[in-house]
């Protein structure tokens, strides 16, 4: 039998990481770079274009020039995702593109979220300007 939902628990759906929230294919990525409205900080370069939905999607982009090693570089991934997983709100109609700059570990993850959330917040104003 099937335990019911903890109190507090959140809805399966609400937090799933769909493959629709992915840019996927290079025509994706390509209209967002050829657009160039961006927002950046030490941490993060986002680049945004609107997309016609009220679904927001999202691309990482981690360079081996940031992190050399394939398990790095997988950690920020990993990271990135989760972050945009939980607090996609604001980027609601919008495709974009996570370019890190800069390196992060565990113990600067707090950090590298924070630096995130503000660029979140940034972006959508200045897409919507445009």
């Amino acid at each position: 039998m099937n335990a019911p939902p903890a109190a507090g628990a959140r809805a399966a759906g609400n937090y799933r990481f769909t493959r629709a929230m992915r840019l996927l294919k290079t025509d994706d990525f390509s209209s967002v770079f050829s657009l160039r409205l961006s927002v950046s900080n030490e941490w993060f370069q986002l680049l945004g274009r609107r997309n016609g939905t009220a679904a927001a999607r999202i691309g990482l982009v981690v360079g081996k020039k940031t992190a050399k090693r394939a398990v790095a570089r997988n950690y920020m991934k990993r990271s990135l995702r989760e972050i945009f997983r939980h607090e996609h709100g604001p980027l609601a109609g919008l495709d974009v593109v996570v370019r890190v700059r800069q390196p992060f570990g565990r113990e600067q993850r707090a950090a590298a979220q924070a630096a995130l959330l503000q660029l979140f917040a940034r972006l959508p104003k200045k897409c919507r300007a445009s």
